[in-house]
């Protein structure tokens, strides 16, 4: 058994996320510092939370957060308008044998969350909660 390659479910390797965390900071600094020519990328306020790399390192996911959701699309069309430029920055700033190609995903996961959190919340779940246990649960049967 080879215990270098990761089994097939196993999640990202090491080197994935280590190279994942680098081109994280690669697009904060980039867009951040105004490496782009965009009015709309300079104004609004965005985020990047993750980056996951394919296991070959040829392409990376860059998940975004918009501080204001009406401009997420509009977001991720000007990113992708500038996805060479980005490639290019990100390859100079990070040492592979192969720049990733760059795709642009919105952040959805604390969306999630909420929802989540209200349906916990909601009285339905709350009075199955507070619902007192029978005898017979307590002994499981």
């Amino acid at each position: 058994m080879k215990k270098n390659r990761p089994e097939t479910g196993s999640g990202p390797s090491q080197r994935q996320l280590r190279v994942g965390e680098l081109v994280r900071h690669a697009m904060a600094e980039i867009v951040s510092r105004g490496n782009l020519n965009d009015d709309l990328l300079s104004r609004v306020f965005i985020t990047f939370p993750e980056v996951r790399l394919s296991p070959d390192l040829k392409i990376a996911t860059v998940f975004v957060t918009v501080h204001d959701a009406k401009d997420e699309q509009p977001v991720i069309k000007a990113l992708a308008s500038h996805r060479g430029e980005i490639r290019r920055e990100i390859a100079r700033r990070v040492n592979l044998k192969f720049a990733p190609d760059v795709r642009f995903r919105i952040d959805d996961r604390l969306d999630d969350a909420a929802r989540i959190d209200a349906i916990l919340r909601s009285p339905e779940v709350q009075r199955d909660i507070a619902k007192p246990l029978d005898e017979d649960d307590e002994d499981g049967e």
